[in-house]
């Protein structure tokens, strides 16, 4: 080991003879380190530390063939003699280490993905899931950097990779990867970052902290990765030192509600919430986590899993609380613009409360989703709306709710065949997730593809919660068809099942208007509307209700729901 006398600088590498920052003669300090990597600490005074931080290059050695206490041994001048030669040797192998571990000032590294990291001891996923989210979510607020979404790379989750295959699928310059034990209220984290292209690596680092450092160790990993590409943050550096709760446990259950979210099934939904309010008890100015349960609350009034009824306005109340305790948080103006237009058909606020959004954070794939199905929809802006679920498509190509909602604004804009396209690209990605089901079923049967969409709407169990969302697709096929009986024992069978859960009348409204039944498809509309349904501000796009355009009942319906003067 060797120490630079003018700088204090450490290097293990025992070939090097001259500090690479500053020329100075290196003194030897311990006993000799194999030279196989640069090594450094990188924890911060008063924090624990990490074990190493080691960057590997083609060569990390350069042998100068001159003994070290020989040269000492014969005095100054013999050393200066040597020292220019080498300087320069230095400083140019130095400088390009620089240029190659520099790459966003050079412009080699744009873009990064960041793994799911991969859990070693612990069934709870959520952990590993939410460090890897939290990452990808910090450094995604960079101005100069592109991040791979979490919807992109979890298809990676308990796989075996190549890293240049993922690079190729993802379309970045550097992949992270990580690796998380738990053992008791320990954690041991280890964290690499390899050079797509060249397969080297460019840094990694291993971190003993403990559970309750979770949130400052994902700041820390963070901005270590910034520094090490040189990146420019914003004025504020927001997305990296902003603290949104100093909760460590709060954080947790924050991430827990994230992960149940994303799966958008009934059981799971109810699971966000509780985590959800479970943080909010530990943080009670924890935003995000308001934020969390309002976005969760509008999920079930939109999938439907409870009446609308009581969901929205629980969704609007957490919103409100959230921009109480942070104005400027993107997320929170998002949810309530949502709210305010499935549940209070509230047009003008609903849109200003999207648009703040979108001019806060335009990179939140979310926010562009429910601008898209919940506002643009219903106000007939059709090609915005399928304008918008694209750029939320851009941000996050495999968001199981984003691919799924593009289908709704390409049927919605008349386009069948791009939403049938999109729709079966949806069902391939989990054919598992109800709403990717649904609305394959409905592309179908906008294309003609009658038996094919009842076939699959089959598939779903009565004792599924989404066997009524599986069956309308079924009755609505069977109407199209022109199968009458077939579509009237489905809706019997729906009618049935609102006895012990929700069963959106919109849905019956649209079976009988494929099959001609104006009076009762409007009994249906009016059901619908006592109830705030969600769904019936889409009435004015949606080709299901093209039968019942020309009757004065429906534009006096769209005049009460303030869509039509």
């Amino acid at each position: 080991m060797k120490t630079c006398p003018q700088c204090k600088r450490v290097y293990e590498d025992a070939t090097l003879n001259f500090c690479l920052e500053d020329g100075e003669w290196l003194v030897e300090t311990d006993a000799q380190e194999p030279a196989t990597a640069i090594l450094h600490s990188t924890g911060d005074v008063g924090e624990a530390p990490t074990r190493a931080q080691f960057h590997t290059t083609d060569q990390t050695a350069i042998s100068t063939g001159i003994d070290d206490t020989a040269n000492r041994a014969r005095g100054f001048d013999k050393r200066l003699l040597v020292f220019p030669v080498l300087l320069a040797i230095i400083g140019t192998i130095g400088f390009l280490g620089y240029r190659y571990f520099t790459p966003a000032t050079s412009g080699r590294i744009n873009s990064i993905a960041v793994l799911p990291f991969q859990n070693t001891n612990s069934d709870a996923d959520y952990l590993s899931d939410g460090l890897a989210d939290s990452l990808i979510f910090r450094l995604s607020q960079l101005p100069d950097l592109k991040v791979s979404p979490t919807s992109s790379v979890i298809r990676y989750k308990g796989k075996e990779v190549d890293i240049g295959q993922v690079a190729r699928e993802l379309d970045v310059d550097a992949v992270m990867s990580g690796r998380l034990m738990q053992v008791g209220d320990d954690l041991n984290i280890s964290v690499q970052l390899i050079d797509a292209n060249s397969k080297k690596l460019l840094w990694a680092e291993q971190y003993d902290r403990k559970m309750a450092d979770l949130l400052s160790t994902q700041r820390e990993i963070a901005t270590a990765i910034t520094q090490k590409l040189q990146l420019r943050l914003s004025g504020e550096e927001r997305g990296i030192a902003k603290k949104y709760t100093n909760s460590n446990e709060a954080y947790q259950l924050y991430l827990k509600g994230r992960f149940h979210w994303a799966k958008r099934k009934k059981d799971d939904l109810f699971i966000a919430i509780d985590s959800f309010k479970k943080a909010i008890e530990l943080d009670p100015n924890f935003a995000l986590a308001y934020v969390g349960i309002a976005e969760a609350y509008n999920s079930m009034g939109k999938n439907p899993d409870v009446p609308p009824k009581e969901a929205i306005p629980l969704a609007k109340a957490a919103a409100a609380k959230a921009l109480e305790l942070d104005p400027l948080l993107a997320e929170a103006h998002s949810a309530m613009g949502d709210s305010l237009a499935i549940g209070d058909w509230n047009w003008a606020e609903s849109e200003r409360e999207f648009k703040r959004a979108i001019e806060l954070d335009p990179n939140i794939s979310y926010i562009h989703v429910a601008y898209s199905g919940s506002y643009l929809t219903a106000v007939a802006r059709t090609d915005d709306a399928v304008a918008e679920t694209q750029r939320a498509l851009d941000l996050e190509p495999l968001a199981l709710i984003t691919n799924s909602v593009h289908v709704t604004s390409y049927i919605n804009a008349r386009q069948y065949n791009k939403a049938l396209v999109q729709a079966r690209r949806a069902y391939e990605l989990d054919p598992d997730f109800p709403l990717a089901r649904h609305w394959l079923g409905l592309a179908l049967t906008a294309n003609g593809k009658y038996e094919e969409a009842i076939a699959l709407g089959k598939e779903v169990q009565p004792q599924s919660p989404s066997w009524v969302i599986a069956l309308f697709v079924t009755a609505y096929a069977h109407a199209k068809a022109g199968r009458r009986v077939d579509a009237e024992q489905s809706i019997a069978l729906m009618r049935e099942a609102a006895k012990t859960r929700y069963v959106r009348p919109y849905y019956i409204a649209c079976v009988y208007a494929a099959l001609g039944d104006k009076d009762k498809a409007f009994a249906e509309l009016e059901s619908s509307f006592v109830e705030k349904d969600c769904y019936l501000p889409r009435a004015k796009v949606d080709p299901a209700i093209d039968p019942l355009r020309d009757d004065p009942r429906f534009k006096d319906l769209l005049k009460r729901m303030g869509l039509e003067k």
